[in-house]
């Protein structure tokens, strides 16, 4: 089960936590990966960088641009489903 967890805390909910959460829910129903990919909310990260939004990949954390979100999903958390 790949674990991912987007920040909304504030700096993240304003940096566009929301539309990375509504783009993830959509691609995970759209590939069927409900059983492979749990998605979840977290609060503050500690990785405030204004550089997008906080995302945690089985642990590993990164800064997430919401125009980016489908790009991120296709390359970084896709391939974990397929392992």
């Amino acid at each position: 089960m790949v674990k991912v967890k987007i920040c909304i805390g504030t700096s993240c909910h304003l940096s566009g936590a929301q539309s990375v959460i509504a783009s993830f829910r959509h691609l995970i129903e759209e590939n069927n990966l409900q059983d492979k990919i749990s998605l979840e909310g977290a609060f503050c990260m500690r990785k405030c960088e204004n550089e997008g939004v906080a995302v945690s990949v089985n642990d590993e954390i990164f800064h997430v641009k919401a125009a980016e979100a489908r790009k991120f999903f296709r390359e970084n958390i896709l391939p974990l489903t397929e392992a």
